[in-house]
């Protein structure tokens, strides 16, 4: 009788703050589920090519940002974008499918996301970001890359009263942190 051959264990990426939760009943701070992210750098000339190819328009104004669907593409830089697909869709073979010129780079593991809800969403925000974030300056549909506390972060404004925060995985504790406190600072 021949052995069966053993399977070797799959390592399981575990997410960082797996199951937390946070903040206050007007400043309520969640995980944002698992995404598919790319940090996308592009001339003009690729841009027609690579919006046809992701499915929108790929924004071209400061704090602006385009969605369909799942997908959103975020406003960086005269020619750098965030792309975030909330259905983890292959972002990267997208761009490749373009056939034009660009680098892409796949964020997905490197990034983590917030999302901040509530009447004093912003409020707390603000407890460690400078930005001015009132509808009438960061309305629905902005997005800056900025600094939250002695992090550098993507902020974006989903709804009038809902934030999604992108950083890096390695400051997600101090950005759970600083949110909390900034949570609890609002209700004052």
């Amino acid at each position: 009788m021949a052995k069966a051959k053993a399977k070797s264990p799959l390592a399981e990426r575990q997410t960082v703050l797996e199951g937390m939760e946070g903040g206050t009943a007007r400043a309520r701070i969640t995980l944002a589920s698992p995404a598919a992210r790319v940090n996308l750098r592009a001339g003009e000339e690729a841009l027609a090519a690579l919006s046809a190819s992701l499915g929108l328009d790929l924004p071209q104004q400061p704090k602006s940002s385009a969605h369909k669907a799942s997908r959103l593409a975020l406003w960086l830089g005269p020619d750098e974008w965030l792309l975030i697909d909330k259905d983890g869709a292959d972002l990267m073979e997208d761009c490749a499918s373009s056939g034009t010129v660009h680098s892409a780079t796949d964020v997905s593991h490197r990034n983590i996301g917030f999302v901040m809800t509530g009447p004093d969403a912003a409020a707390a925000i603000n407890a460690g970001c400078p930005l001015n974030l009132s509808l009438e300056t960061f309305p629905v549909g902005a997005c800056a890359r900025t600094v939250f506390g002695k992090i550098e972060i993507v902020l974006f404004r989903e709804k009038k009263e809902s934030f999604r925060l992108e950083c890096w995985r390695s400051f997600a504790e101090y950005a759970f942190g600083m949110l909390e406190e900034g949570a609890a600072d609002a209700g004052f």
